[in-house]
């Protein structure tokens, strides 16, 4: 039985082709596996899964979804076959009550899931649920609820938020791939808070800079950077990966408690 508490992940999952590709991204999640446990499951927080109230995948054999445009057909061919954990949606409803949890059993894996998994699990034998993302709550309350979920790291299971600090694509598509000062700006506000351990001006994100609605144009992929920060413990170390580039914001992510 385990007994060490599981380290929790940030990723920044960039475009799904880093599921299929060799790319520096996709080896530092690889790398992951090195650095964590192996869990009993997977609990995932992605950016698109949006819904009206929280819904949590408790399918057995969850689908892959292709949930994108415009993608060569061998990425809408790639299938990540991991089974579900019914046990572990149930055990999610438990801890979040009084909270109504909504057990779906026909939701599947988005790619904010499976593209990061299948280079860090490419057996598809971890177990894995996803918790949507209720979009009528505030940040305050998706960190409220992810803090309930902080006991889930001493059963075995592995939490990642999968999404963004920066993510503004229509910017990125209309200028090409070039540096952004109000970018790099707000990524490196966010590290630093992320290091010092100050959650709750990464909560108030919108304060964080005089520009930050440019970074964070709409919450989605930015709010599961709060449900890993929300499971950890006060003092808990941080390091960044996928952060080489100084000019590539878009893929920072972070490790707590290894």
């Amino acid at each position: 039985m385990l007994t060490m508490k599981i380290p929790a992940l940030f990723i920044g999952h960039g475009s799904p082709m880093n599921a299929i590709e060799d790319t520096p991204v996709r080896r530092s999640w690889q790398a992951m596996t090195k650095r964590t446990p192996r869990p009993k499951s997977v609990l995932c927080i992605s950016a698109h899964w949006e819904t009206h109230g929280v819904h949590v995948t408790a399918s057995p054999k969850p689908d892959t979804i292709h949930d994108f445009g415009g993608f060569p057909k061998a990425l809408f061919d790639t299938q990540y076959p991991a089974p579900g954990d019914p046990e572990l949606a149930v055990r999610v409803v438990e801890l979040v009550k009084p909270e109504p949890v909504n057990l779906d059993k026909s939701r599947g894996l988005d790619h904010g899931v499976w593209s990061a998994l299948i280079a860090m699990y490419p057996d598809a034998d971890v177990p894995v649920v996803q918790l949507s993302l209720d979009m009528s709550k505030s940040p305050q309350a998706h960190y409220d609820l992810a803090a309930r979920l902080a006991p889930l790291r001493d059963e075995g299971i592995l939490i990642i938020g999968s999404g963004n600090i920066v993510h503004n694509l229509r910017v990125f598509f209309a200028h090409g791939h070039m540096s952004f000062d109000w970018a790099r700006r707000f990524n490196d506000a966010a590290k630093d808070r992320i290091t010092r351990g100050d959650h709750d001006a990464l909560i108030a994100y919108e304060q964080l800079d005089k520009e930050a609605l440019l970074s964070v144009p709409t919450p989605e992929h930015y709010l599961p950077v709060l449900y890993t920060l929300g499971v950890l413990e006060d003092g808990e170390s941080v390091s960044f990966f996928a952060d080489d580039d100084p000019d590539d914001f878009f893929m920072t992510s972070f490790i707590a408690g290894a």
